[in-house]
This record gives C-alpha cells, structure tokens and sequence, in this order.
C-alpha cells in the first residue's frame, strides 16, 4: 500500500520526529490493507534505541498523523530499532556498514544471479561495491537492489562473547 504522497509525508513527519529526538530514521513505510494501514517506523542511534527512545517517537508521529488526518482509515503505527540484522535503504547505509556481511537482492539479474551473500565493500559512484561468495566483487547499481540487509554471522558473534568473556574473568582473577 505504497501510495506516494501519502508515504511521502509519513516519512516527512518521520524524519521531524527522529530529528526532534536525537535519533536516526532508518526507514519508515507504509504497507498492509487499505482499510487497515500499518506505518511502521525504524529508528536507531549509537549504541542502540530504548524503549524510551520508541515511546517519544512513536507519540509525536501519533499526535502528528491524527492531527493531520491524511491516513483517512484506521491505522497501526509500529516505531522499532531495525534490528541487529538491519535493513539498508540509503546509499550511505553501504559507506556506513562497509567490511560488514549482508545479503542483497537485485530487481534484474548480474551474470544470471538475483540473490547476493557477502561482504559491503564501498560505494564508488551510485554503486556498491560487494563481495559476494559466489561470484566474487561486483559493482551493483545502487538504483538496482530491491532489497538489502546486514547480516549477522551469530556462531561469530558467540565466540566473540566466549573471548570477552574470558578475558573479564583473566581481569578479575589478576585483580584479586
């Protein structure tokens, strides 16, 4: 239920609101029923959103879109933290995550392929520049990705955990 002029100002009233709470606007839309909109807002900053954080915002784009009144049905308003996993919408989403695993999907097909898994190399121009494990690095038209996300190696991030784990504990046992 993409419908222009009315996403358009959701993300407009949005972006005040992220801005007015010293937040980041990942991304908002507008999916769901015609009857029964769902605006769903994904908002983030350094060291990640409280719950807090998601009350402000959601209650100033609350207050905004009724006052308004341009959303003529009932709606759902969902205000999140994108997620460990995130999505990537915005060209400096790739300078910003670069050297990071993620998963793309592209609208038309590069050599036969649609889905992509590897590593954000960079942007040069309007493309991103990826590692992919199958294919090797390719330039990918920002204008072509359909869908991109961050993806989470969690076997990783465990024996990440393990490492600091028992390095507080070393820590601990020379502080005694």
């Amino acid at each position: 239920m993409q419908s222009g002029s009315v996403a358009d100002k959701v993300n407009e009233i949005a972006e005040q609101a992220a801005i007015d709470h010293g937040v980041e606007l990942v991304h908002a839309e507008l999916a769901g029923p015609e009857g029964h909109p769902i605006v769903r807002v994904f908002i983030d900053k350094p060291g990640g959103v409280t719950h807090n954080d998601c009350s402000g915002v959601s209650t100033q784009i609350g207050t905004v879109l009724d006052v308004e009144d341009f959303i003529h049905s009932a709606y759902t308003l969902e205000v999140s933290s994108p997620g460990i996993e995130r999505g990537l919408y915005k060209l400096a989403d790739y300078e910003r995550f670069a050297g990071s695993q993620a998963k793309l999907k592209t609208r038309p097909a590069i050599n036969n392929q649609r889905n992509f898994r590897g590593q954000i190399i960079g942007v040069e121009n309007q493309d991103v520049v990826f590692e992919d494990q199958t294919s090797g690095r390719l330039s990918i038209p920002f204008a072509d990705i359909a869908k991109a996300n961050l993806e989470v190696d969690v076997e990783e991030e465990f024996r990440k955990a393990r490492e600091h784990e028992a390095t507080d504990r070393d820590l601990i046992k020379q502080n005694r």
